[in-house]
């Protein structure tokens, strides 16, 4: 009997897609198998291949699902603080505040860094996903200055995002518990030699 196309948009595909998401955010990717994913999510191995087709394309689902998450919470959040702000670098600090803020309610760290580190360099599918949440905050800074017209938007947007990049890190290996403020207070002296970003 031919194998039925994957379908994950059901409910044991759900459950599935949440205890994934739990497991390879604790124990990495490498580290959990599709029989543990399975036995968390009360269903079987079976059952998870009809609705994902691999433990691939299961990785590139977690990280899809986990970039949707992350850009509503914090399209949310901007909304109600930074947006109400004028364009310029009030806009940028703000958004690196709430990242700050998702940051201490994720104590792992990043999860694309984390996943980069154990499928990076491979031909993956997981390896777009992770390359798409990265270019969408470095578009955020960059679109923020350009709406401010900064005199050079891109180049300051790639700053910023490397400064956010860095505080993520930094945050996540306790190198520097305050890494955000840190950030914010490294982009704020960027942005200042312009008087509009004082």
């Amino acid at each position: 009997m031919p194998r039925r196309s994957p379908n994950p948009h059901t409910p044991a595909g759900e459950k599935i897609l949440a205890a994934a998401s739990e497991l390879f955010y604790e124990r990495g990717i490498r580290g959990v198998g599709v029989d543990v994913i399975a036995d968390r999510a009360g269903v079987t191995k079976k059952t998870l291949y009809d609705r994902f087709g691999s433990k691939e394309a299961l990785v590139a689902a977690y990280l899809t699902r986990r970039h949707e998450r992350w850009r509503e919470w914090f399209a949310e959040r901007f909304a109600a603080r930074g947006a109400k702000l004028e364009p310029g670098a009030g806009q940028v600090l703000a958004a690196l505040e709430i990242a700050g803020e998702w940051a201490e309610e994720h104590l792992r760290g990043c999860a694309f860094v984390n996943a980069h580190g154990e499928i990076g360099g491979t031909g993956h599918p997981g390896n777009a996903v992770i390359l798409a949440d990265k270019r969408y905050m470095l578009g955020l800074f960059t679109q923020l200055l350009r709406d401010a017209d900064h005199p050079d938007p891109e180049r300051a947007g790639a700053q910023v995002h490397l400064l956010y990049e860095g505080a993520i890190v930094a945050h996540a290996t306790r190198a520097q518990p305050d890494a955000f403020a840190t950030a914010r207070a490294a982009a704020q002296a960027l942005l200042a030699p312009s008087a509009r970003f004082q």
